[in-house]
């Protein structure tokens, strides 16, 4: 009864378009479920995503879920989740995408999944790391740890969102650090991240934490700028 009048009161909405949900419907609604701009390139060897770190740095798998385009659902999503506390959306995205992930013919054997993470003054801004919920459902979704601890952002950056594509390349290289012990070596990190622009945090990330002996890695982005 409870719960009815909440949601009579207090309609949930569909985080991509803001209509309200259906009784079988969560976190989005079915139009947009449909609507979702998906890029399919966790099917592809050679997917886009993969050809930003050719020649940069060693990369084991790339993939993107979704194509970020600009006044697009996807950005309102990421938008939503990033600064208006809507962790839902990670984890039903997360979710949706490991689905897929699984039903690839080939085993990716990753270990860990690492999330890109925010400074410690970024983080006590945000209250959360947006990517969390994504990252641990990934995890979960795998079976396997999910570590926020391993990775560090040394350095404290204004909001990427607000910076152009050459921006966003520079002063990255040595912002992220390490700090591992010996049951950490010979691991496959997964580094997930909300959108894949340059790729340069990614790189920068795979950089320090190939700092550790015999790491290899991966990463999946919730989006890609398109």
């Amino acid at each position: 009864m409870i719960n009815y009048l909440i949601n009579l009161f207090f309609p949930k909405v569909c985080d991509g378009c803001r209509a309200i949900l259906l009784q079988n419907e969560n976190v989005f609604c079915t139009l947009c479920r449909h609507e979702m701009p998906l890029t399919q390139y966790h099917l592809d060897s050679k997917n886009e995503a993969v050809k930003k770190f050719y020649g940069k740095i060693d990369i084991q798998f790339a993939s993107t879920f979704l194509y970020f385009n600009k006044k697009g659902m996807v950005q309102e999503l990421i938008h939503n989740l990033k600064y208006k506390g809507h962790e839902e959306i990670g984890t039903a995205l997360g979710n949706w995408y490991v689905e897929d992930l699984k039903e690839v013919s080939f085993e990716i054997p990753f270990d860990v999944v690492i999330p890109v993470p925010l400074h410690k003054r970024k983080f006590k801004e945000r209250g959360y790391n947006q990517i969390t919920t994504f990252g641990k459902a990934i995890a979960k979704g795998f079976g396997i740890p999910f570590n926020e601890n391993l990775l560090l952002r040394k350095v404290y950056s204004k909001t990427q969102s607000k910076k152009d594509l050459l921006g966003r390349s520079e002063n990255i290289e040595n912002i992220f650090d390490v700090e591992f012990i010996e049951t950490n070596h010979n691991k496959h990190f997964l580094i997930v991240d909300d959108v894949l622009t340059t790729g340069a945090t990614i790189e920068a990330c795979s950089r320090a934490l190939l700092k550790i002996p015999g790491a290899k890695i991966s990463t999946i982005c919730i989006a890609m700028a398109h």
